[in-house]
């Protein structure tokens, strides 16, 4: 019956990874325990054992509570298909899109499917944390708001403003986001928590006192700088979460930054295991030299396609395929991979030639599958999910598509968290390519890494942060 709400001074300032750590702890302490967005931006998502789409964050949120993630978690989901357009996934399935100009004042009915969602766990739950999006600042978007002050209003949740001290000025980026808000909003502030600190806290301590001074909020606590702790990303394909997980490797794998890469989260697993180095790149000749090339999932299939031609880098994946040099595509990577795109949904270009490097064509359409497949290769067991409006008539060659020599394509997300078939597909790639990786004989699952992430991460935040301060304002607002 109780809630909070993490908001952080910018993007990436740490709400999610703050968020999943306070389930995570809390649900170690004996209560029940829910993640909250109201609404996420992102194309990164997942799918939830009952066919739901959610963000990816939220997805990895709920696993840290130990809840069964559904759309309840994360009611309101718009991918951006461009700068001024994003599709809409309500209660996780698709509902039409959203306008640049409908963002402020077009959300009305999103907003109380969000106020919806959040009322029912709050009624099945101990604690609820929810988590913010962008800046509670962002004074312009304040009228049509759900997800930050709008839902904290509603509910009467208390706020904890996260600030990424590694930015630079989070002093400023405190204060001034206090100071930004009206006085109503400003009332429900409750606690600062400083995120990404390197160096002598002591040092820190008279600024935050400061603050604390003219603000009359406390600072709950300082968050150091964790290198093998990384939260599934809302965004873009970033290296920076992976830590030094690999700083070289015999296996080196390129994953190419499309401008609308989708699941990013699908390579972390490579970045994860022992003697593989990941770069994510835009560099042709960097593509061009690495053992094995990754074209990710995309959001604009058709003109993320356009920009590896302008690139230069959809050269390097024909003259890889001709050669024999591994090539991987996914979802939408793969979907450039094949031989004519039929799209009059997602660009609504109708019919473009592809990169013709594997087999069959692929047609958009207004449905969209979710889906949760299995299968096997070479006797390993694959499990992955499926999110598109895009569908290939794949061979079956490969999980979820299609291979051709050292060419590869699958539909199919999240395949390389299959230990087994992760290691036994990387051994193919390194013969390939002539690589003298083997795998680790005593490498850890990569499910047993990201659960030892998020119980190292509960671990320092509880060590760091007053969490009888942040479950007493929390009891206080149920």
């Amino acid at each position: 019956m109780a809630g909070l709400l993490i908001a952080g001074t910018s993007s990436d300032a740490g709400k999610s990874l703050i968020t999943a750590a306070l389930c995570r702890a809390f649900a170690r302490s004996g209560l029940s325990v829910a993640p909250f967005k109201a609404q996420n931006m992102s194309n990164n998502s997942m799918v939830c054992r009952d066919g739901s789409e959610i963000g990816r964050a939220q997805y990895l949120q709920a696993q840290a509570a130990g809840v069964q993630p559904a759309s309840v978690h994360n009611p309101v989901l718009l991918k951006p298909g461009s700068d001024r357009r994003a599709f809409v996934v309500l209660r996780g399935q698709p509902a039409g899109e959203l306008r640049a100009g409908e963002y402020a004042t077009g959300r009305t009915h999103l907003a109380d499917a969000a106020f919806e969602a959040y009322a029912e766990l709050r009624s099945s739950h101990d604690l609820v944390v929810a988590e913010g999006a962008g800046s509670p600042a962002e004074i312009n978007l304040r009228a049509g708001d759900y997800v930050n002050m709008g839902l904290a209003r509603r509910f009467g949740l208390p706020v904890v403003l996260v600030g990424d001290i590694d930015r630079g000025g989070v002093l400023a980026a405190l204060y001034g986001t206090w100071a930004l808000l009206d006085e109503d909003d400003r009332r429900l502030l409750s606690a600062f928590v400083i995120n990404k600190f390197r160096g002598d806290e002591s040092v820190l301590r008279p600024g935050l006192d400061e603050i604390a001074r003219r603000t009359s909020i406390p600072c709950a606590g300082v968050v150091p700088w964790l290198d093998e702790v990384w939260i599934d990303s809302e965004d873009a394909l970033s290296t920076g979460r992976w830590g030094r997980i690999q700083e070289d490797g015999a296996l080196r794998v390129a994953v190419v930054r499309l401008p609308r890469t989708s699941n990013a989260t699908d390579v972390d697993a490579l970045a994860a295991e022992p003697g593989v180095r990941v770069v994510v790149t835009v560099d042709p000749e960097v593509c061009a030299e690495a053992d094995l090339l990754v074209i990710p999932g995309s959001r604009a299939t058709v003109s993320d396609l356009q920009w590896l031609r302008d690139k230069g880098i959809a050269d390097v994946v024909r003259n890889r395929a001709a050669v024999g040099q591994p090539v991987l595509g996914i979802c939408g990577g793969y979907q450039m991979m094949v031989e004519t795109i039929d799209d009059t949904h997602e660009s609504r270009v109708g019919v473009v030639p592809a990169l013709g490097v594997l087999p069959g064509s692929v047609t958009f359409s207004a449905d969209k599958t979710l889906g949760r497949p299995s299968g096997t290769w070479r006797d390993e067991q694959v499990e992955g999910y499926e999110i598109h409006h895009g569908v290939v008539d794949d061979d079956g060659s490969f999980p979820g598509g299609a291979a051709r020599g050292s060419t590869y394509g699958t539909i199919w997300h999240g395949i390389l968290e299959c230990d087994g078939f992760r290691r036994a597909w990387l051994q193919e790639v390194a013969a390939a390519s002539g690589s003298p990786w083997t795998p680790s004989a005593d490498a850890e699952p990569f499910t047993v890494r990201r659960e030892r992430m998020l119980d190292t991460l509960a671990d320092e935040v509880s060590r760091h942060v007053d969490l009888e301060l942040l479950l007493r304002l929390a009891k206080e607002s149920g």
